[in-house]
């Protein structure tokens, strides 16, 4: 199989990271020649380290490693060197973009410690295109994405001691990328700093890999189209905590986000959402909301999408699904599972689903559906390196 190493030249006694022609491949991603360049990376180190927390204590996203990455652009004078420095607070003008026009975007990704202590991260180029279509889409300059990686690699390599040694815990990395116009003008911003943090987390949800309860309400929508559905920006986080908290007050965990007058069933949280059914024809099915501009293209679902249609056990499908459709299903006996994914929680199964009034029991068999469990170990143990995977690269 063909790869790329982003590895650098005078730094080939470091450990590679090999980018496969599969996943990493910068395919469809035009080569940005301004860009920063890792090569010219200036590494600061903490004069004091942190110590590192009990990994089967880890509340997710609340503790961070002792350095990070930040780079700053221009329009004037361009990209800068990157730099790996000591974790610190962001000073930005008080009337930057981001602030106040929500121009601002985020990844996340992840670094895993197999038990051969090699460091992996999972399809990372993935995450590079979409971070370089959210930045086309928020008006933010564009970058090399192989050349960003290779500044990742080199910020997990700082703090490798930060990365768990547990299969049930991971380093979480989130590049972020913010427009700091200093000025109240709705504009394309003449400033951006685009930073990466890095913070060692366990379980998403504090139940662990328990399934999770819906609640389905049309009243609210996550996304629409010609909107930014599909791409990573915190202003489609930050307007989804409202109907998160009514979907707690009635009971539920998550919300199961409906679009259009038919109740299309789009995303569960900030989870993909997957049905394994048998289908109207009476066809054993795996179906997923298409990429029609309201759905996120993650980079696990998309795993899923590939693994099951390797498997050929069954109809893999990426098709609209409304709420009478499962309705109907769920009446006849039809379903079989549901349940999310994400790079977060990996995949979650879903146990209920409140909708109008009445809630909808989901088939489950405890906390162990068989398909959601078989995809969360095929993933896990790819991800971990348990299983050879041209999926994963090494750092």
């Amino acid at each position: 199989m063909a790869s790329v190493s982003v590895v650098p030249a005078s730094e080939a006694s470091a450990p590679s990271l090999k980018v496969s022609a599969n996943d990493c491949s910068t395919n469809g991603i035009t080569e940005c020649i301004s860009s920063f360049k890792a090569a010219d990376a200036v590494i600061e180190l903490a004069p004091t380290l942190k110590p590192k927390p009990d990994p089967s204590d880890l509340v997710f996203g609340t503790v961070f490693t002792d350095h990070m990455l930040t780079i700053e652009w221009t329009s004037t004078g361009g990209w800068q060197k990157p730099h790996i420095c000591p974790f610190h607070n962001l000073s930005i003008h008080p009337a930057g973009s981001a602030l106040h026009y929500a121009v601002q975007l985020f990844e996340g990704m992840k670094a895993y410690r197999g038990p051969d202590n090699v460091l992996r991260l999972f399809r990372p180029m993935l995450n590079m295109k979409r971070m370089l279509k959210s930045a086309e889409r928020a008006c933010l300059p564009s970058f090399d994405a192989v050349e960003l990686l290779e500044c990742i690699r080199k910020l997990v390599v700082v703090d490798q001691e930060w990365v768990p040694q547990s299969d049930s815990a991971s380093l979480y990395i989130r590049p972020t990328f913010l427009g700091t116009e200093p000025s109240l003008g709705v504009k394309k911003p003449s400033s951006a700093l685009l930073y990466v943090i890095l913070s060692p987390v366990g379980s998403y949800f504090s139940t662990g890999y328990k399934p999770v309860s819906l609640w389905a309400d049309p009243k609210y929508v996550r996304a629409w189209k010609g909107g930014t559905g599909d791409c990573k920006m915190g202003g489609n986080y930050g307007a989804s905590i409202y109907a998160q908290y009514e979907a707690i007050d009635y009971g539920c965990q998550q919300v199961l986000w409906l679009y259009g007058e038919d109740h299309q069933i789009t995303e569960a949280g900030t989870m993909n959402l997957f049905l394994y059914w048998i289908n109207e024809n009476g066809e054993e099915e795996l179906a997923t909301p298409p990429l029609d501009g309201i759905i996120l293209p993650g980079v696990i679902r998309q795993s899923i999408l590939e693994l099951t249609r390797k498997w050929g056990m069954f109809k893999v499908s990426e098709r609209y699904l409304t709420m009478v459709d499962l309705c109907c299903a769920l009446k006849e006996n039809r379903v079989k599972e549901m349940f999310g994914s994400g790079t977060a929680c990996v995949v979650c199964s879903v146990s209920q689903v409140l909708y109008k009034g009445q809630n909808l029991d989901i088939p489950c068999l405890g906390d162990c559906p068989p398909l959601a469990s078989r995809l969360l170990k095929e993933l896990s143990d790819i991800q971990y390196g348990r299983t050879p995977c041209d999926w994963v690269c090494l750092v």
